[in-house]
């Protein structure tokens, strides 16, 4: 049978619950244990698939094509464990199910209500995670804060939960705020007071609190946390602001985090084997390298809308010890004349995904400079496309060449809709979406990134490689390094004679984990400091 996490946050927004979550869900998997861990989103949209990036962070896509909440993607890095659409639970979905079954008339003509149809569909979502991964422990995150009238079907449910799945099954932990008043010069615990009072007004006694601050708890703080909030003082962690998000698990470790909970869950505690993500750490704390990288996107005003890239670049470089330091480059803003001045100094250019025809030309034009001037270059799914377009207009010769997404009247469609998406009017979920099998050709770049000649990718778009022209693009040097299984689709593509120049259809950064980097984001760092290293 398995056993239960519940997560809920207080005070701010953004306090680092999916962070807390996910080293959870290490430190109990290297206790030998089967976790998993998801989602409650009280937002109304069926999925994030249609959210603004700026304002909602990035669309996390997983194998089975779900577009999902960010904090699945940290999720997915820390325990390395392949989620699914079960694992992320938006109200959108449950109200959307809750309403096909009334119409279908599974409720027998009951009033439909809140309580509850609405909180037994939530807890249903929960079992069914639990049965179809059979694990031993199930993590669950309620997004929002204590208060937030979204949530409070949410709470409402776990609260129900707990008692039919035995208190001794169910493990609930707040999470909230600590401030320090420079003013007063101490750490100040009555907002968390108030949260716990809150939850504990719905009907909800948090077993464990912990403390993101800026700064260590001191006993007095802690003392009057446990006093106020009702738990052993042993059950305030200190959550303090650490130099990674990857040295987090350890700071929860050496407060016993991971044995409390198995301990109050009426598991064995046993000696938690983090040998792998310690060897990790070592490689974190010891860099002694570093290289510059330019991010040419449309969406910098917010670094959680390009969250699993910088991650994964950063894996990349911590596994050759080198220091990444993101040179964040707006492409709305960036010209053929601006481009020597803003990119002359860096090691590498990337190009991340991106909708509209908004920025693409600054894009077009990093590309072109990276391309003439030898500077390796990664482009990420519209990366792939604008990089095709450069090719087209300055290497063939093809003027005006566009993506019909950009230019609906280009003479030369280079990128087109793809065929399956021609008839397709809804915009959530319909897109090209989740793991897809790719074939790479021998010899080329790719191959020798991922030591193999068959992948699976995550896949997020509509448009891709128009195949009119794929003839004029080969016979101009551009290489189709990977292809669909049917090769009608092209997956990946690169240019011979230059240090690394490859761009792709996918989304690799969706799969790169902190201990194993991603074949092509280490291949890109490590071509990079070897430039560095041959102009030195």
């Amino acid at each position: 049978m398995a056993k239960y996490v519940f997560i809920t946050g207080g005070n701010v927004s953004s306090i680092g619950k999916g962070i807390i979550c996910a080293s959870l869900g290490l430190l109990l998997k290297s206790q030998g244990y089967r976790v998993s861990i998801m989602k409650f989103d009280p937002y109304l949209n069926v999925d994030a698939g249609t959210m603004n990036p700026i304002q909602h962070g990035e669309v996390y896509v997983t194998d089975d094509g779900a577009e999902t909440d960010l904090d699945l993607g940290h999720y997915e890095r820390f325990i390395d464990e392949d989620l699914t659409r079960l694992n992320n639970v938006t109200t959108g979905q449950i109200y959307s199910e809750v309403i096909r079954k009334e119409r279908a008339g599974d409720y027998l003509g009951r009033c439909v209500q809140v309580i509850p149809h609405i909180t037994d569909e939530i807890q249903l979502r929960v079992r069914q995670v639990a049965q179809k991964t059979r694990v031993d422990i199930l993590i669950c995150e309620v997004g929002g804060t204590v208060g937030d009238i979204e949530g409070l079907p949410y709470l409402e449910a776990i609260r129900q939960f707990r008692n039919e799945a035995g208190r001794d099954n169910v493990l609930n932990i707040h999470v909230t705020l600590i401030p320090f008043l420079e003013s007063g010069g101490e750490l100040k615990t009555k907002l968390t007071q108030h949260s716990v009072a809150e939850l504990r007004s719905i009907g909800i006694h948090p077993d464990l609190i912990v403390c993101r601050t800026s700064r260590a708890l001191t006993k007095e703080a802690r003392g009057k946390i446990a006093l106020y909030c009702d738990v052993d003082p042993e059950h305030v962690i200190e959550g303090v602001d650490a130099d990674s998000i990857y040295d987090v698990p350890t700071l929860l470790q050496e407060q016993n985090f991971g044995r409390i909970c198995t301990e109050l869950l009426g598991l064995e505690s046993r000696r938690p084997d983090l040998t792998e993500w310690e060897r990790m750490r070592d490689k974190l704390h010891s860099r002694n390298k570093s290289i510059r990288v330019a991010v040419v996107g449309k969406y910098n005003s917010l670094k959680d809308a390009y969250l699993s890239i910088i991650e994964s670049i950063n894996h990349a470089a911590i596994h050759h010890r080198a220091l990444i330091d993101l040179v964040w480059v707006d492409a709305e803003r960036l010209t053929r004349a601006s481009a020597e001045r803003r990119l002359r100094k860096v090691d590498g250019v990337l190009i991340p995904y991106g909708f509209g025809d908004r920025g693409m030309e600054g894009k077009i034009e990093a590309i072109r400079y990276a391309r003439v001037n030898k500077v390796p270059m990664l482009g990420l799914c519209v990366g792939l496309q604008v990089a095709v377009i450069e090719f087209a207009r300055n290497a063939c010769g093809l003027s005006g060449a566009n993506s019909t997404e950009f230019d609906a009247a280009t003479p030369h469609p280079v990128i087109d809709l793809m065929e399956s998406q021609q008839d397709i009017e809804a915009k959530g979920g319909t897109m090209r979406l989740g793991a897809w099998p790719c074939k790479l050709k021998k010899g080329t770049l790719a191959a020798e990134a991922y030591g193999t000649s068959r992948i699976s990718e995550r896949h997020r778009h509509r448009w891709e490689l128009n195949t009119k022209y794929h003839k004029q693009l080969l016979k101009a040097g551009l290489v189709f390094s990977g292809s669909s299984q049917d090769g009608r689709l092209v997956e990946i593509v690169e240019l011979k004679d230059h240090p690394f120049f490859l761009a792709t259809q996918f989304h690799p950064e969706f799969k790169g984990r902190p201990t194993r980097p991603h074949p092509l984001f280490n291949k890109f760092v490590e071509r990079m400091l070897e430039v560095r290293a041959e102009e030195e």
